[in-house]
């Protein structure tokens, strides 16, 4: 190493002043270009993309937020209901359908059960109800009734079709849940 030195120093000792000036621009400009090329511009780019980076994890807490303030809402809707369900009186879902359809003046054609899935803290029962030939007004007092009956009953689906004798009326079907709490 000490050899290449000293024939680098016996050569710029042989140069003129003019070419030693050359010479030390050009090891001027290339140090320069090692440095620019080498150190400021990876550091430039490295830079740059903290800045992505950091933009992209501020824009995923916000969503982040955003699913938490969803996720409390919906919670807060679940405990709701589960208070609605513990408080409210239990009973007999079929009566309490016939009960109120004696109320809102309507007859049942049927009341069938239907299968429900299993949940651990539960238990939901639901009850296939068919109507047929009935009004408007009757039907729209049924379903109020049973929307805020003070047992937790829920309609899950309704179909509605008028009556091709008498189109005044209406058969519709519908099926009602009623969820009550299992005791363990």
């Amino acid at each position: 190493m000490s050899s290449m030195l000293d024939q680098a120093r016996s050569f710029l000792r042989g140069l003129q002043p003019r070419e030693r000036l050359l010479v030390g621009a050009g090891a001027g400009i290339a140090f320069a270009m090692i440095v620019v090329l080498g150190v400021a511009q990876p550091l430039l780019r490295a830079q740059r993309n903290a800045v992505t980076r950091a933009e992209i994890a501020e824009s995923e807490v916000e969503a982040v937020r955003a699913l938490r303030e969803q996720f409390d809402a919906v919670n807060g809707r679940l405990r709701a209901v589960e208070e609605r369900i513990l408080a409210a009186p239990q009973g007999e879902i079929f009566s309490t359908l016939e009960q109120l359809a004696a109320q809102s003046q309507v007859s049942v054609d049927s009341m069938e059960p239907r299968t429900a899935p299993a949940s651990e803290d539960y238990r939901e029962t639901k009850v296939q109800v068919s109507l047929k030939g009935q009004t408007l007004a009757q039907v729209v007092r049924y379903l109020h009734g049973v929307e805020s009956a003070p047992q937790p009953l829920s309609i899950k689906s309704l179909r509605i079709r008028t009556r091709a004798d008498k189109p005044e009326l209406l058969d519709v079907t519908f099926t009602v849940s009623s969820f009550e709490p299992i005791e363990s």
